[in-house]
């Protein structure tokens, strides 16, 4: 072991002469480094070898790499670097080579080299840390993105990208993420090579012998990646992925009129497709730009109730908890918007009035949709109708299960906010809350025993509501509750 480590002590020394030539260290401090490296050598040395002192070891020379960094920058001094950074980039990507290999399944120790290769730009070293991380973990899609957006960005080389995607779908066909990249990645290879060509035309260069093929300019490698992908991957939800990703290229109205035909016509069973219609309608080409506050308030009153058609077209085929959801989730996200315009307040408020009635519906017919909603129309009551409207939607609903706590805690909240408020009701709140909820959640015991605790409320009732939690509390989070209300009654909480 000394015989290594002695002649990896003696590569060291011209690049540390050059620092010391050259101005950038002192020979003090050329000294300090090589004590320290045959310190981290010895370690990094040993029959039983440590990943904590492997780790120590490069995060020593990146230190030093970043130094050599700043100290060129003071002085201004930019030469010499392959005497100099090169070797000390060649022994640190010598060290995790060792440990990858020792340490294969450590994928952060793969994604250290991957990043640290990246920042100090050795590109060729790069592909081969990616190659060989991909062979010893395939079946992680995100490596495979990552490496193939590496290619692209680092390396400038689109066709590595591909290939590596190709493969990637050779392990994760179904892979939703991994086609929206490829996806992706096609388009910003296509918008690269347009922006080329541009650029050669404005600099009236002949593109002649450029290899400029108008069906990759085009998007056409993107549209097949498509057409693979929506084979394979079925669904509204994820199509609808990819034409938000092409709409963020200025040269593919045809390839989204493409999509946008065929998820029409394949999927009207699927709510996330009407929806996504009918929202569509706010941002579809109308009136020119309206000056005046009115004219625009018009304008949106339009748009809102083409929205509403179309949300109604599809309720007369597609008459699902879903596809209501959509629509009242819709119409609650309108009312939400503020205005200063009256006929567009007024709008609002007919938004506004017609939730309640769809809401309604949910209640009677598709009890797990109201779970979601009544917290929202709590919200909506005490916003239009202030305390009292709340209090009487809140008795409306308080027997209409599935509850979310949220629900209850909207309605403490509300509460809470008035200049009086009533812990009767308040108590009433948390009972019910723990009649749903009690069971498990023992931050709802905790907030109730504190409200006791308040100027409102009645501190010989904390032992009555402790007793009671747990007797009825489950598994862990009785001693979670125990704890929590020690720490109360010890001033740590």
């Amino acid at each position: 072991m000394a015989d290594i480590v002695q002649q990896r002590l003696e590569d060291r020394i011209p690049a540390l002469e050059q620092l010391e030539r050259v101005g950038l260290f002192t020979n003090k401090e050329v000294k300090s480094m090589l004590k320290r490296s045959t310190a981290l050598e010895y370690k990094l040395h040993r029959t039983v070898q440590s990943k904590d002192d492997v780790i120590t070891y490069i995060q020593y020379e990146i230190n030093v790499l970043e130094l050599i960094k700043k100290r060129r920058a003071r002085i201004g001094y930019h030469f010499k670097r392959e005497e100099i950074e090169y070797p000390i980039i060649h022994r640190i990507n010598h060290v995790f080579r060792r440990a990858t290999t020792k340490w294969q399944e450590d994928v952060q120790l793969w994604l250290s080299q991957v990043a640290f290769n990246k920042k100090w730009g050795t590109k060729t070293q790069l592909s081969k840390v990616l190659s060989s991380m991909l062979a010893i973990h395939p079946d992680k899609p995100a490596l495979w993105i990552m490496a193939a957006k590496c290619e692209m960005e680092d390396r400038n080389s689109s066709e590595s990208a591909r290939h590596l995607f190709l493969r990637a779908l050779r392990f994760h066909p179904e892979n939703k993420k991994v086609y929206q990249e490829y996806f992706r990645m096609e388009l910003m290879h296509a918008e690269k090579l347009r922006k080329q060509q541009q650029e050669l035309e404005q600099a009236k260069i002949d593109v002649g012998e450029y290899n400029f093929s108008p069906e990759i300019l085009s998007g056409k490698l993107a549209e097949v990646v498509y057409r693979d992908a929506a084979q394979k991957i079925k669904g509204a939800e994820f199509i609808l992925s990819l034409l938000q990703i092409a709409a963020i290229f200025d040269f593919t109205k045809e390839l989204q009129d493409t999509i946008l035909q065929e998820l029409q016509s394949q999927y009207v069973d699927d709510c996330m497709m009407w929806d996504f219609m009918a929202k569509r309608e706010l941002d579809a080409a109308g009136a020119p730009e309206l000056q005046s506050a009115k004219g625009r308030a018009s304008d949106t009153d339009r748009r809102e109730e083409r929205c509403c058609v179309v949300y109604e077209e599809a309720l007369k085929s597609l008459n699902t908890e879903a596809m209501w959801t959509c629509y009242v989730t819709f119409c609650l996200e309108r009312y939400k918007r503020k205005t200063n315009v009256n006929e567009l307040k007024e709008k609002v408020i007919n938004l506004g009035f017609f939730f309640i009635v769809v809401l309604q519906w949910l209640l009677s017919l598709v009890p797990a949709v109201s779970s979601a909603m009544k917290e929202k129309y709590l919200e909506w009551s005490y916003k239009t109708g202030g305390y009292k409207r709340a209090r009487k939607t809140f008795t409306s609903l308080h027997e209409h299960r599935p509850f979310t706590k949220a629900f209850f805690m909207k309605m403490i909240e509300i509460e809470k906010e008035q200049e009086t408020p009533k812990m009767s009701n308040l108590r009433d709140y948390y009972e019910r809350a723990l009649r749903e909820f009690g069971c498990l959640d023992e931050d709802l015991w905790m907030d109730y025993i504190k409200e006791e605790l308040g100027r409102h409320g009645n501190p010989e009732n904390c032992g009555k509501l402790h007793w009671r939690a747990v007797k009825t509390l489950e598994g862990e989070s009785v001693e979670r509750f125990t704890t929590q209300y020690t720490l109360l009654q010890t001033g740590h909480v």
